[in-house]
Order: C-alpha cells, then sequence, then structure tokens
C-alpha cells in the first residue's frame, strides 16, 4: 500500500510523539527534498514516517554507505537531505563520511545516527561520538522528543553555516521513548540551484584532497567558538555544590532525576566540546562528574585540559545510567545515599516468577525447514550473518557457529574454507544469509567465493522481506518505500552473474523438507562454490498467504519429539514422559499439541512426524446470527 499522501498535522499542534517521529516530523519542516536510509533498529521508524509525508523524496538504500552518497549528491545541487542508520551503519558509510569532511556540503546535510545503547537489538554497543572527533563534524544530542524535533531543525541551520555534515547522535531511550511535542511549519526553501563545476572540491583526488585539509581544522575552530556560545550547551545551577554533573542526551533526564539538587551542564552541541563551560561549573562544584553513555571520551577530553573530574572510576562503562543506578554508583559522594537506600532505588522485580521467553521464529517462518535441516547435518560449520535467520543459533536448532557483521558469512566461510587444518579437511562450510543482507554487503563476498573458488555452499534465504527491523522494503521485493511496484531483483540471476555455474544454483520451497536436505547435502559435497535459494515469504507480509491449520490426534502421538525439533512456537510440549527402551537406554518423549489459532498450515511439523499423527484441523462451526427481519449479517 502507498502510504502518501498525508496532511501533516497543523503547525503548533502538540502531539505525542517518539524520537524518531520527531526527527522526521523535523525533516520535513525543515524543507529537507531526499531522505535515504537503510532500516535498522533504533533507526528504522524515522524514514518510516517520513515517507508518508509529502513534498519530498525518500528511500530504502541497498545500504547505508549508498544512502548517504544518495544525500551527498542531493546536498551538491543545493537541497537539503537527510540520512539515518543505526550505529553499526556508520561503519558501512564511513567511506564516504571521512571524504565529505573534507568536500563539505551545499544544502544542509543531516546524518542521524542511532546509537543502541544497552545491545537491545544490535551485536555491539558503539559510542557514535567518536565520529565527530574522527570526521570533525559537529554533534548535537537531545534528550528527549522535543530536543530531537528542535536538535534537527538546528542541524540544518548549522550545516548550512558552516557547510558541513552533522551528526544527529541519537540512542534507542530517545528513538522510543515518547513524550509531547510541539509542532511547527515546513519551511519553504528555494528551489535547488543546481550542481555547479567545481574540480577542485569535488574531485577528492590527493592533490586536491590536500589543499581541502587546512580548511576543516579551520571549520572545527569556528564550530568551537560556536559551540562555546551556544544555546543548547546549558549550564543549570544548583543548591547542592557538592558535586556537579557534565552530561549530554537521555543520561541528562537520569541526573536531573537522581540528583534535582546538583548543578548540570547539558551538553546539546557536544562537539566540539565547549571547555569554557566545563571549567565555569568545575570552578562552582567540590566534585565534577561526567556521566557520559558509554565510551569514556567526554571524560579523558576534560582530563586532557586539566580539569579534574571522575566519571568511569565510579560509573560503568557500558549501557545506560538511569537513576538507580546513578545513585548506587555515586553512593560515595553522596553519604546520605546509604547502601540500603541506593538498593532501593533499583526498580522493583515482579513477585512472580516469569515464564522464560527465548527469542524464536515465527510460526511457519520459512527459515524454520532450513535449521531444522541444516541441524541434521553432521560435519558442516555453519557461518551466519545478522537476520532473523541468526535465530538459528539458539534452541532447538543450535545451527550457527558464527555470526559477526553483515555480510560476514561470505568472507569468513571462504577464509575457513582457505584456512583449515587437518582436522577441518572432512569439514563441509555452509554460508547463511538473507535476501537483504546479500543485496546490503553479502554480493561481494559471493563475488569473492566464486573468484577464488571457494569450497563453499552459500543458503541464500529469500523471504521478501527486511524481516528483522519490521518488514522494509528491498530491491528483492518488487515494491520501493511508498509501497509502489518496482523493479524486483531475480536472485538467481544475479548469483550466476556473479560466478556460481547455473548448474549449482537452486531455487527451492523451504516447506519441502525432503527436497531441501536432498538438494543441500548434495552441493556440500561438490568441491565448489554453490548456492541454494530459498523462496517462501515472511509469514508477517502480505505476500504470505496462510493454508489450513494443522493438530495433533493424540491417540497417535507416541511423543518421538521430531515435530518439536522443527522449532515451530504453535507447538506444544503437554507432557514428557521417561521410558526405557529394550536396549535398556532410557529416553524422553515428548507428547504434544498444536495451537491451530497459530498455524498457518505449512506442513513442517508434518514431514518429520514419524507416527503421522498431524492432521488437518477440524474447522469449528459458524454460527450465524439472525436479525428479527429474517436476513444474515
Amino acid at each position: 500500500m502507498n502510504p502518501k499522501p498525508l496532511t501533516p498535522p497543523a503547525a503548533g499542534s502538540r502531539l505525542l510523539m517518539s524520537g524518531n517521529e520527531a526527527v522526521a516530523r523535523a525533516v520535513w519542516e525543515a524543507g529537507v527534498r531526499v531522505a535515504a536510509a537503510y532500516p535498522g533498529t533504533p533507526s528504522t521508524e524515522i524514514l518510516e514516517n517520513l515517507a508518508f509525508y509529502p513534498d519530498l523524496y525518500t528511500e530504502w538504500s541497498v545500504n547505508e554507505k549508498v544512502s548517504l552518497e544518495v544525500a551527498l549528491g542531493a546536498s551538491l545541487t543545493g537541497a537539503r537531505s537527510f540520512c539515518a542508520m543505526k550505529h553499526v551503519g556508520m561503519n558501512v558509510a564511513s567511506d564516504a563520511l571521512m571524504t565529505m569532511t573534507l568536500t563539505g556540503v551545499v544544502g544542509g546535510l543531516v546524518i542521524a545516527i542511532a546509537d543502541d545503547v544497552g545491545f537491545s537489538s544490535s551485536q555491539n554497543e558503539q559510542d557514535s561520538r567518536f565520529w565527530g572527533r574522527f570526521a570533525h563534524l559537529p554533534i548535537l544530542e537531545p534528550a528527549d522528543s522535543q530536543e530531537a524535533y528542535e536538535m534537527t531543525l538546528a542541524a540544518f541551520a548549522l550545516s548550512e553555516k558552516f557547510s558541513t555534515p552533522v551528526i544527529l547522535r541519537l540512542t534507542t531511550r530517545i528513538c522510543h521513548v515518547k513524550c509531547l511535542v510541539t509542532i511547527g511549519a515546513r519551511e519553504a526553501k528555494r528551489a535547488a540551484d543546481g550542481f555547479t563545476k567545481d574540480p577542485a572540491r569535488w574531485v577528492m583526488v590527493p592533490s586536491n584532497a590536500q589543499k581541502r585539509l587546512p580548511g576543516v581544522f579551520a571549520r572545527e575552530k569556528a564550530l568551537t567558538e560556536e559551540s562555546a556560545a551556544s544555546a543548547l550547551n546549558r549550564l543549570e545551577p544548583g543548591s547542592d555544590r557538592r558535586v556537579g554533573f557534565v552530561t549530554s542526551g537521555p543520561a541528562y533526564m537520569h541526573v536531573r532525576e537522581a540528583f534535582p539538587d546538583a548543578p548540570v551542564l547539558k551538553l546539546g552541541f557536544s562537539y566540539p566540546v565547549p571547555m569554557n563551560k566545563i571549567r565555569e561549573l568545575a570552578d562552582q562544584v567540590d566534585t565534577l562528574v561526567v556521566v557520559e553513555e558509554t565510551e569514556q571520551l567526554l571524560e579523558t577530553e576534560i582530563h586532557a585540559v586539566g580539569i579534574q573530574a571522575r566519571g568511569k572510576d565510579l560509573l560503568p562503562t557500558a549501557g545506560e545510567m538511569p537513576p538507580f543506578v546513578l545513585k548506587k554508583h555515586l553512593a560515595a559522594l553522596f553519604p546520605e545515599l546509604s547502601n540500603a537506600a541506593a538498593e532501593t532505588a533499583a526498580p522493583l522485580s515482579s513477585a512472580l516468577p516469569v515464564f522464560p521467553r527465548p527469542p524464536t521464529m515465527c510460526a511457519a517462518c520459512p527459515h524454520l525447514g532450513v535449521y531444522y535441516t541444516l541441524s541434521q547435518l553432521r560435519n558442516v560449520n555453519i557461518m551466519g550473518d545478522i537476520g532473523c535467520y541468526t535465530l538459528g543459533a539458539g534452541h532447538p536448532w543450535r545451527a550457527l557457529d558464527t555470526t559477526i557483521c553483515m555480510g560476514a558469512s561470505m568472507g569468513m566461510a571462504l577464509g575457513m574454507d582457505k584456512g583449515r587444518g587437518p582436522d577441518d579437511e572432512k569439514k563441509n562450510i555452509v554460508a547463511v544469509i538473507g535476501d537483504s543482507t546479500f543485496l546490503h554487503m553479502g554480493m561481494q563476498g559471493l563475488l569473492d567465493i566464486a573468484y577464488n573458488r571457494g569450497n563453499v555452499t552459500v543458503l541464500l534465504l529469500d523471504n521478501r522481506t527486511v524481516g528483522m527491523t519490521g518488514g522494509q522494503e528491498n530491491p528483492a521485493t518488487g515494491r520501493d518505500i511508498y509501497g509502489e511496484e518496482a523493479p524486483r531483483v531475480d536472485l538467481a540471476k544475479v548469483v550466476e552473474s556473479l560466478g556460481i555455474a547455473p548448474e549449482h544454483i537452486h531455487v527451492v520451497d523451504p516447506y519441502l523438507l525432503p527436497v531441501l536436505f536432498k538438494t543441500l547435502r548434495e552441493e556440500v559435497k561438490y568441491n565448489g562454490p554453490s548456492v541454494i535459494i530459498t523462496n517462501r515469504p515472511c509469514v508477517l507480509t502480505g505476500y504470505y498467504e496462510a493454508l489450513k491449520p494443522y493438530e495433533v490426534e493424540a491417540s497417535l502421538c507416541t511423543g518421538c519429539g521430531n515435530c518439536v525439533d522443527v522449532g515451530c512456537p504453535a507447538i506444544h510440549v503437554t507432557r514428557r514422559e521417561k521410558v526405557i527402551k529394550p536396549s535398556g537406554k532410557e529416553v524422553e518423549l515428548a507428547f504434544v499439541d498444536i495451537e491451530t489459532t497459530a498455524c498457518t498450515g505449512c506442513g513442517l511439523c508434518l514431514q518429520p512426524c514419524a507416527p503421522k499423527a498431524i492432521r488437518h484441523a477440524v474447522p469449528t462451526a459458524t454460527i450465524h446470527v439472525v436479525p428479527a427481519s429474517g436476513e444474515k449479517l
């Protein structure tokens, strides 16, 4: 469905908005013409919301580097542009970023980077404030949704004033927590003037780049003066002068809640660092404490200029800094905070035990059959990747051996093949990757496997969506961000064009376990590169069509447990029973039931069921209510 058009809420409205929604509104109000991103939690909803606004172009790019280059290209025409990504996305986009710092921009360009503080949905916990230092770019850090809105607008003005990209550093708490936001009107921006040719600025060969470098440091000096005078950096007085706090982002809210009487320097324009204001606060208090999520970055810089401060010697080096954490770890500076008081500040635990719910795949997920099949293979090393299918490392399959970053399954599989020792010679190597991840960063790895004749079997799981981040479109789905039809990549043709022999490219229905098992077993025996593409859509997308559900005939169930090994959450173990086999070996039987309201009839559990105890569910009778008129409703 096409999300456009939308009638935006009127200027002056006060709305309950998440940080992501607030940033999207501000981007639209700033008169942005082009916005690009690759989906990644916690930043995904920025572009999803922006796609509903009229009068600008938005796109899901194939990866973060491309999205940033799209934004830069738009900026060169004089148009304002915007780019969003999660923290690990900047690792991908940094190649473009580190040269953009030399070229600068024309139209305002803002880059929202969402740090996943606390590992809510990421493979690492990075601190994107480092990118400002590394690339000599300004950083703005909002503390709530209202500030996310206001600072996005301020970032565009700052970008154009200094002809520089501006980083808007968000965190999971800012992105997803909602508060009231007062919004304004869309700024009427002039039409883009068009690209002005200037090879000395835009062609970054070494001779040109060298001449641009002094301007970077001159700009940073000017930005330092701007930060020192900025109203976004606010020194808030307090009556308790024992401890003063320097902080930014959501940590500011936690400090204010935990120590309401303490002086606080809130850094909204956090880089370049306004050292003048930090010195001013340090002179007013007995002890200066730096509260930052997550790295000991600002504290190190404060020490470097000779200001005494405490920080990570008292506070945790990872995760969020909620009030109970601050009180617990800073109790030594506040004698009235006894250990008991600090402990009671922690969130109350549930009085009742909560049934454990480890993350798992959905009922009828097309990846279930893949991992069930992989779990049946022996002498296989399985390189995983980033996506829903990373859950294959968990129970009951335990069918992934590595997961590092987007696209890493390919290169790691090739490296393992080329570096195997005597103990690994009999091990077959399989790489597992999803359709969106393959297009994001996996194609180069497969090209490397083909070019270097790696003995690797690739399972390319095409579920027609970016499943892990909520079901966004990508070039393999056949639709764009607006839900409109778009060219759909033929993954089999792409794979062949990258050098895989056609006879070793297979498109397989992952619900057909015997076919999948036979194909996988044959290809891992082949001494060379091969690719197996699965072709069932994600069950949570509009592409999926549910079938008639199944149920268990209790009188036929022998407790073999084969269906449980498929890992479908619609299958429940109703009882377990230990028996002694004729051989004398003790085994545990698992008798099961199927939740028919969750079952979509994929038939995966039916195939390994030894006693054939699974059958189509008998439909319940439909009750028709007949009104007095005699007509059916």
